[in-house]
């Protein structure tokens, strides 16, 4: 690969890794109450990003082209996991309404334990598998046929590390303690909306799953 083609590599991905969506939303309302959960989800989310680019890298998408009702089948669990936990951030807010925390302290006490925002990051960044098919599209035209291990392994690399880059970086802007400090009142309408965007993006999700099935 030419450095051009390292380049337009790069500035893609990144564009695709800040798009809004599930992962950016769920750093976003996990640094609103805490830095250090919001860097463990952006953790869980890059793990998933590395196994999806690995995954693509190998030409997972080829196999999910020829079997469809694959596709359905994982966007169906994972538009599931979407909507479920969409459910728990509505429930959540509305809980924080009646009872809102008293400072920054309480409010990052109540996102649980660091390893719950890591799975949490991890478990949505794999519900939706369709990233590899979007990873092909913009991988594919740049690799060779048959690329090395080493070519392979550095576009993986360049890939997890430059949207890992990006979203540690939003995380630590919208953690600051006065960033956290505003939006502390803010906080049960921020689960609530959250929750009515994973909802949404999870039906999505599962009904497109089910139409690969079906169809």
């Amino acid at each position: 690969m030419t450095p051009a083609q390292w380049g337009t590599l790069l500035v893609l991905n990144i564009a695709g890794a800040a798009s809004p969506g599930p992962d950016i939303l769920l750093i976003t309302r996990t640094a609103t109450r805490s830095r250090r959960h919001a860097l463990a989800t952006v953790l869980g989310i890059q793990i998933g990003v590395m196994f999806w680019c690995t995954l693509t890298v190998l030409g997972f998408a080829a196999l999910l082209n020829a079997f469809p009702a694959l596709l359905g089948f994982l966007q169906l669990i994972g538009g599931g996991w979407l909507v479920w936990m969409g459910r728990g951030m509505i429930l959540g807010g509305l809980r924080e309404r009646e009872n809102p925390p008293a400072d920054l302290e309480e409010a990052a006490a109540r996102l649980g334990r660091m390893r719950h925002a890591f799975r949490q990051g991890l478990a949505t960044n794999l519900s939706n598998p369709k990233i590899v098919l979007f990873l092909s599209a913009l991988i594919a035209p740049l690799l060779p046929a048959s690329p090395s291990a080493l070519l392979a392994a550095g576009v993986v690399g360049m890939l997890s590390l430059s949207s890992f880059i990006l979203q540690v970086a939003i995380a630590l802007m919208v953690s600051t303690p006065a960033m956290r400090q505003k939006f502390l009142r803010a906080g049960p309408w921020i689960d609530i909306v959250s929750g009515v965007f994973f909802i949404v993006a999870g039906s999505v999700l599962a009904f497109n799953g089910l139409v690969d099935l079906v169809g």
